[in-house]
Formats: structure tokens, C-alpha cells, sequence
């Protein structure tokens, strides 16, 4: 097992129980207890973890998974998502959004390879895709960056995105659920991204299947503002029976053929 899945693994258990223990941990993952102590150290060190007496705790900020640690799970599935997503897309010059995230930085790679588009973004990870995309004309907004997202926030993101009228925003988004909407973990990136939303004419949603029926500490916004859910079968079926209920135009996309 390569250690950026250790480390997801580790830092999932500590998002659910808030605990791990070494011993516990290297019989999960079939790995020796030392090599998980070298991994706690390495979170620890990040500051995404605080060592105890055999084993560790989560930092009460360290909730949220890392992007750098969240890149590799369900790719397949992102992919499927984001070739689905972009079917929305027709060939005519267009003012496109999208917020930073795994799922949406697939979104971002097919974007990067159409002509005529200009695409605005907040997040550092998306930019870095399309900056040297000499077809693709790129907006950053500036702000102070999250290191677990990527995203830049704060007044001047806002200030940015303030003043553009865009046509097609694709979101990524940390839980969608029937009743309570869109939500995130974090309450300033809650804000960019309900500002991002409510200037686009067309708000699609791309969301793996664990996303599917959450709902977080900080709200982004109703259902009334989503055009379109783009999921994967993975997602629990009353749960986007209950999202289309609402209005919601829902895709599920089906495994690449193998």
C-alpha cells in the first residue's frame, strides 16, 4: 500500500472516530506497526494530527480530507462524473465557473482541451490546470487560500466574483442532501461558493456517491439553485429520488467500459 493511501485511510478513521490507535491501524492495512507510527509522524508534522500515547487524535480543524490526500479515491468514478457533466456543455463561447475539489479538477480537464471558453475559478489546483491552456482564456479571483481546498476566499474572491455574470457554474461539493441542500465543512468557503452559484444562469453539481444525502457544518445553498446533480451509481437511490423530487435534473454516470 503506497503511503498517500495509508495516510487517506488514516485520516478518514480519525474524521469518523476522531482516534486511531497504531497497533489497530497496521492490522487494517496489513502493514507493520512502525511504518504507521512514520505515518502519524508525517500528519503530525503537517499539523493534520496530534500524536498520543499509541496512536493519535484529529486536530478539531483537520476534519475536512485534504485535496492532496482525496485525489486519488474514486477516480474512476470523478472521471465517469465529469464526462457526463460536460454533455451540458454546447460548442458556443461560454463565461464558465468551477470551484476547486477532486471531482471538479476532472470537470477542469475536460474544459481545458474546448476552444472559446473563459473560465473563472478560486481555486489554486483548477488554475493550475488551465493556466497554460492557450485556448481557454483564465480568471483567478484571487484571495487567501484554504490549504485543505485549494479554494481562495475572503472579500477579495468576492470581490472578484462579484462582478461576473456566468453562464454555466460546475461545483463541487462537499454533501448535497433533499431537505438541507448544498453544504460544506467550512463557512467562508460556504460563502464563495453560494457567490459563485448565484451569479451563474446554470449551477451543475458534481458529486461522487459519498456525497450523496450529507450535511455539513455551513450551508451553500437550496435546491431551488441547482439546475443539475451529476452522481455515480454509488449514491444511495432514495436519497436522489428524493433530490429529483425537488426539481433537480439528476445524471447518474455509469462505469467507464472496461
Amino acid at each position: 500500500m503506497r503511503r498517500s493511501d495509508r495516510v487517506t485511510a488514516i485520516l478518514e478513521r480519525l474524521a469518523d472516530g476522531g482516534a486511531v490507535n497504531v497497533a489497530g491501524v497496521a492490522h487494517d492495512l496489513g502493514v507493520s506497526v512502525a511504518t504507521i507510527r512514520r505515518d502519524l509522524t508525517l500528519l503530525d508534522d503537517q499539523n493534520l494530527v496530534i500524536r498520543t500515547r499509541g496512536g493519535a487524535v484529529g486536530r478539531a480543524e483537520a476534519y475536512e480530507l485534504p485535496v492532496r490526500y482525496r485525489d486519488s479515491r474514486s477516480r474512476a468514478a470523478k472521471q465517469s462524473i465529469a464526462r457526463m457533466a460536460m454533455c451540458c456543455m454546447t460548442s458556443c463561447r461560454q463565461v464558465v465557473a468551477i470551484n476547486g475539489g477532486t471531482t471538479a479538477g476532472e470537470v477542469a480537464r475536460l474544459l481545458a482541451t474546448r476552444t472559446g471558453l473563459t473560465v473563472v475559478t478560486n481555486a489554486l489546483n483548477i488554475a493550475s490546470l488551465m493556466v497554460n491552456q492557450p485556448r481557454v482564456k483564465l480568471i483567478v479571483t484571487g484571495g487567501v487560500a484554504r490549504p485543505n481546498s485549494y479554494e481562495l476566499v475572503g472579500p477579495v474572491a468576492e470581490r472578484t466574483l462579484g462582478r461576473m455574470n456566468i453562464d454555466t457554474a460546475f461545483i463541487g461539493i462537499d454533501g448535497i442532501n433533499a431537505t438541507t441542500g448544498l453544504s460544506t465543512h467550512d463557512p467562508v468557503e460556504a460563502q464563495i461558493n453560494a457567490l459563485m452559484i448565484s451569479r451563474a444562469r446554470r449551477v451543475v453539481v458534481v458529486a461522487d456517491g459519498s456525497k450523496i444525502g450529507r450535511s455539513l457544518l455551513a450551508p451553500v445553498a437550496g435546491l431551488l439553485a441547482v439546475t443539475e446533480l451529476v452522481t455515480d451509481t454509488t449514491a444511495d437511490v432514495d436519497e436522489v429520488a428524493a433530490i429529483a423530487a425537488r426539481g433537480v435534473k439528476v445524471t447518474v454516470a455509469q462505469p467507464a467500459a472496461r
